[in-house]
């Protein structure tokens, strides 16, 4: 197999490759471990690499093409987002038997949504450009948080209750979250 990769030798006692977000392939493997050894690794794995190179360069040739927002067009957005964001926590809270305080819509870099101990929500006004689904399950979500303030498995079967494919949208979410912070 022909393939350009960074090459990380440490004091590991495995060896794991990684698709980074441009594309380019690290491969972590044991200090002693003999180059052979590692070729035989990665022709296993060649299928699962090519098609994370691909999928990892689509994704950049996608968010190239991303435009970003003049401030009038992100205020129409955020104002979008505060109605629709409103109207889907209310279903889903009445839906789900659970109530809460304040919703804001904010700006945030590494959030989509959280939920205070109080129960006041916070959720990303850029959930507004992302399919229905998908703000959706971040309602849910946030929401499901007023009846298991954690990440445990009872609070996964909650969000499941509810939304039972909300794996394809936390998945879309984590594939495709970073394009929508270009906008």
């Amino acid at each position: 197999m022909k393939l350009e990769y960074e090459l990380r030798r440490s004091a590991r006692r495995t060896m794991s490759v990684e698709v980074r977000e441009d594309g380019s392939v690290l491969v972590r493997a044991p200090r002693r471990c003999p180059k052979r050894q590692i070729d035989r690794f990665l022709l296993e794995k060649q299928d699962w690499i090519r098609e994370k190179v691909k999928s990892q360069r689509e994704r950049q040739q996608r968010a190239e093409k991303v435009r970003p927002l003049s401030e009038a067009e992100a205020g129409l957005y955020k104002e979008k987002a505060r109605e629709i964001i409103r109207l889907r926590t209310a279903y889903y809270a009445s839906l789900m038997g659970v109530s809460f305080e304040r919703i804001s819509i904010r700006d945030q870099k590494t959030r989509w949504g959280s939920c205070s101990d109080k129960g006041n929500l916070n959720f990303n006004w850029r959930l507004i450009l992302a399919p229905p689904g998908v703000l959706d399950y971040v309602v849910v979500h946030e929401l499901s948080h007023r009846k298991e303030m954690n990440h445990s498995p009872r609070f996964w079967e909650i969000v499941e209750e509810v939304m039972p494919d909300y794996r394809k949208y936390r998945s879309w979410l984590r594939e495709n979250g970073g394009v929508l912070h270009r906008y």
